[in-house]
């Protein structure tokens, strides 16, 4: 196992650690960024987006990043952090699986968000998807020309992805938002701060034209002999199937705040705590993007600049971001309230539909739990290879638990790998030592 040093190491290499890479590197740090995607840019600029003005960020951001001279290490998962100031790295290629090091005098945390699936009857069926894990897909190649496409759930996300599936050839039947029109009406007005996102948007409803956008509606549930044929979708006073190839639905964004946990960072509501610096509150550890709260790219590039900069101790140049910084934390706000989730979602699962996909676990089998670790304990629920990152935003939402008790390696490791790795370094206690 090899053993690598960063001045600043950055977890994370979308648009929160792309920028706080360069602004650290610009100020003359040594620095590493860790990814396991092989090129830079994250799930939201993974591909771009046609018709959005999204690429030509994409373009200047990674542009500055590699002017910057920041180095971008690929391929490389974070599954372990077991002695002070050191990331323990998996690392899987054609040559096998192995382990690498790297020590660290500041860590800037940009791990990102995922998608919140809710369970319903049919959610599992093939031809479901979450919906950028479709749009994922099809920046990879999968051809949805031709298809008829619902994309569902909540977010301004559905937008983004009916647009990129529509300009890839796809037939979206309608975009489905459980939020009712009422909370979205006065979210879209106040987008006149926001020139950027309000053409963004506008741009996403114009690639959309003639595409009916549902408020106040969610799918119930989705059927098909073996592959989905339909979904079930409602608006709480009328219920109707919709004729699909394909289902895309995602009803918003979790933060991946596992590794931030696994480091003893302080949490509220959720989301990693920082201060006006993006300091954690563990030494030396700095947090950017939406693990710190769901506010979009440009509050991400905002964050993680701030943080490249105070990591690089130019704290003057940092402070005169702290007002756009601001400005995005109101934007977050009323994302959340906008969006936030209606009770109908807290009941649609039936008693044999599926929550944990990983240990078959249903909906009724949850039912007699007390909690998180009870449910973990009584039906293996969120122990397996996704670690609970898909069923437990969904029991959070269905029965209030917490999810709790992060351990090593948060991420499923080979053995091969896995017995490559060093043992803790023994505990001395300075007493025995006199």
């Amino acid at each position: 196992m090899s053993m690598r040093h960063a001045e600043v190491l950055v977890v994370g290499a979308g648009p929160a650690g792309i920028s706080a890479a360069t602004a650290a590197a610009q100020c003359g740090k040594r620095v590493f960024v860790l990814d396991d995607n092989a090129t830079p840019g994250g799930q939201i600029w993974r591909g771009g987006l046609s018709g959005a003005p999204q690429p030509s960020a994409k373009l200047r951001a990674i542009s500055a990043f590699q002017a910057s001279g920041a180095t971008l290490l690929p391929a490389r998962r974070v599954v372990n952090a077991t002695q002070p100031k050191t990331l323990q790295t998996l690392v899987e290629n054609a040559d096998g699986a192995r382990t690498e090091s790297f020590t660290f005098e500041k860590l800037i945390l940009a791990t990102g968000a995922r998608e919140r699936f809710l369970p319903f009857p049919g959610w599992t069926l093939p031809g479901v998807f979450g919906a950028g894990g479709l749009q994922a897909l099809v920046q990879g190649g999968f051809d949805v020309r031709g298809k008829r496409i619902v994309v569902a759930g909540s977010g301004p996300l559905l937008l983004a992805v009916a647009a990129h599936l529509r300009t890839s050839g796809a037939k979206i039947s309608c975009v489905v938002e459980q939020s009712p029109l009422r909370r979205i009406i006065p979210f879209a007005a106040s987008l006149w701060s926001h020139p950027a996102k309000l053409l963004q948007g506008a741009g996403y409803r114009a690639a959309l034209a003639g595409t009916p956008y549902r408020t106040g509606c969610w799918p119930v549930s989705a059927s098909g002999n073996g592959c989905l044929d339909s979904v079930r979708l409602t608006d709480g006073t009328r219920t109707w199937n919709e004729p699909c190839d394909l289902l895309a639905c995602g009803f918003h964004l979790v933060p991946n705040t596992e590794l931030a946990a696994l480091l003893d960072c302080a949490m509220k509501d959720g989301f990693v705590s920082v201060d006006s610096q993006q300091r954690t509150s563990v030494n030396n550890i700095f947090c950017v993007g939406e693990p710190t709260g769901i506010a979009g790219v440009d509050a991400a590039q905002t964050q993680g600049a701030i943080a490249g900069l105070s990591a690089a101790e130019a704290t003057e140049q940092a402070s005169r971001l702290r007002r756009l910084a601001g400005r995005h934390e109101d934007f977050a706000q009323r994302l959340a309230a906008a969006f936030q989730l209606r009770n109908e979602l807290r009941s649609l699962a039936a008693p044999s539909t599926i929550v944990c996909r990983c240990e078959d676990v249903t909906f009724a089998q949850l039912q007699p739990r007390t909690s998180w670790t009870d449910a973990k304990l009584q039906t293996r629920c969120g122990m397996g290879p996704c670690q609970g990152r898909s069923c437990g935003p969904a029991v959070e939402t269905l029965f209030g638990w917490q999810v709790s008790s992060v351990r090593p390696p948060i991420f499923p490791v080979p053995v091969s790998a896995l017995v490559s790795m060093p043992p803790d370094p023994p505990t001395i206690d300075p007493q025995e030592t006199l």
